[in-house]
């Protein structure tokens, strides 16, 4: 019997990665998206439902069909999050609350995709593993948390079979530039417009930055090897400043006639300074390891943006 897999919010830039690779791995896969149509092209195979888990009656009858959930869908990104958190709050907690609850009484197996960027706070020691304090910054992180605690709050008392991933920052072909997240996308289109690429005080954050390709065969290692209840970081292990981003897209930004302006704006509260995720955990449980350089995912993400249409 193939394994039928729902996937909600899979219709954005990591859907459209983890899509094919489910595929790939035998799953009937069903999408679950707010578009009339998706953003990203869906493969052959694979079916869309229009609609919101929100819709309690939809996901019900969705859950009803399928053996697995992945839950990508999330309403805000941290600066909007910021700017009114109780609407972050409430656009999210109250659907997925509801949704554990309907997936704990079916039995089914659920990967909840959280945040390793935010949920742990300003760190105490780098790179960070997952039994770090979680102690948030932002709306954003505060949200996500919770949204970890429901869910383990659930597989306590109602059994619900869960796995949490917290990636690192996911970068490269298919993230659009200028929608509030996505540094990478955004400064390289940025400098290929001609325009300044803006970092938050003097050499920004430290970020670590994962290939997307890799953060998918990550979440598809945690959904088939990780164990129940357990939490894992996606991440590459590897700290990079915004302006270390920046000085390894010069050269590539130079092959096409290019030149690199920075604008320095103060630094934001709920700007954690450092963030570089311990990935062994994952490594030790399913094998796991990226293996895309960020050279060559930065070259990737130039020659797609090349393609874009320049608005």
């Amino acid at each position: 019997m193939t394994t039928k897999i729902l996937v909600i919010g899979g219709a954005g830039f990591v859907g459209s990665h983890l899509i094919p690779q489910l595929l790939a791995s035998g799953r009937g896969v069903t999408v679950l998206g707010r578009r009339e149509t998706p953003e990203y092209a869906l493969p052959h195979g694979v079916r869309y439902v229009r609609g919101d888990f929100a819709q309690l009656d939809l996901t019900r009858m969705l859950l009803d069909s399928h053996h697995e959930v992945i839950h990508l869908a999330y309403a805000t990104v941290p600066n909007t999050s910021f700017e009114n958190p109780l609407a972050d709050l409430l656009q999210n907690l109250p659907p997925t609350e509801e949704l554990f609850s309907e997936v704990a009484a079916r039995g089914r197996r659920l990967l909840l995709v959280s945040s390793g960027g935010t949920v742990y706070g300003q760190s105490a020691t780098l790179p960070i593993c997952e039994d770090h304090p979680t102690k948030p910054i932002s709306p954003y992180g505060v949200t996500k948390l919770t949204l970890e605690n429901y869910a383990y709050l659930y597989a306590a008392t109602h059994g619900l079979k869960y796995i949490c991933v917290r990636p690192a920052n996911a970068y490269g072909v298919g993230q659009r530039p200028f929608i509030g997240q996505g540094f990478v996308s955004t400064a390289m289109a940025s400098a290929m417009r001609g325009q300044p690429i803006r970092i938050f005080g003097q050499s920004g954050t430290v970020r670590d930055y994962i290939y997307v390709s890799d953060l998918a065969s990550g979440i598809l290692a945690a959904l088939e090897k990780g164990r129940l209840s357990e939490t894992y970081n996606i991440g590459s292990g590897t700290g990079r400043s915004n302006l270390d981003v920046i000085q390894a897209m010069k050269p590539l930004l130079q092959e096409i006639g290019g030149s690199v302006q920075v604008e320095h704006l103060p630094e934001r509260p709920f700007d954690v300074k450092a963030n570089i995720l311990d990935s062994s955990k994952l490594h030790e449980h399913t094998g796991w390891r990226p293996s895309v350089e960020f050279d060559e995912g930065l070259r990737l993400t130039r020659e797609w943006l090349g393609h874009l249409p320049n608005e």
